[in-house]
């Protein structure tokens, strides 16, 4: 097989699966840096985003591009008075769902990669203040455990050498 088909067949694996679309968008450690400042800490302004994260304004300005050309942010105009218009920052509801993937990394980094000091944020619920998490929920909102969730591919993907059955669970 020549390396043209090869790598076809490898960006036709990749495009059937939604992780790694996604990854093409979000897969970056400052993209991702730059989403918990927008989606837990409320930043929406350049400077806002390059001084809390130490982030080279370059790379900034590529990663937010990414984002909004990506869909999961927005460039809404600003003023301040005597300066030039600038542009701040906001998710859109594709960048909201995104809170929740940016919760479950948290959570499992505070149960699998704890800083000696303890958890580094609490999540507690707006309305008790009682502590929440992240989980799978079925359709009725019961908690499902994540060891009892299957994964259904719904597309064939194909794969090196062999096409993939299209409904295969986990195992």
């Amino acid at each position: 097989m020549t390396h043209a088909k090869t790598a076809r067949k490898d960006r036709d694996r990749e495009e059937a699966c939604s992780i790694a679309r996604s990854l093409e968008i979000v897969g970056d450690r400052w993209t991702m840096l730059v989403l918990r400042e927008a989606a837990l800490q409320g930043v929406t302004r350049f400077a806002g985003f390059r001084d809390r994260l130490g982030i080279a304004p370059d790379v900034l300005t590529l990663r937010l591009a990414t984002l909004v050309e990506g869909g999961v942010m927005e460039k809404r105009p600003y003023r301040e008075p005597g300066a030039r218009t600038r542009f701040s920052y906001h998710l859109t509801p594709a960048g909201e769902q995104l809170r929740l993937v940016l919760a479950a990394l948290q959570q499992w980094g505070d149960e699998n990669r704890p800083p000696s000091t303890g958890p580094s944020t609490l999540r507690r619920s707006a309305d008790g203040d009682r502590p929440v998490r992240v989980a799978f929920v079925d359709d009725t909102d019961a908690v499902v455990p994540a060891g009892n969730v299957n994964f259904l591919m719904t597309v064939p993907r194909p794969t090196r050498g062999r096409e993939e059955p299209g409904l295969t669970p986990k195992s």
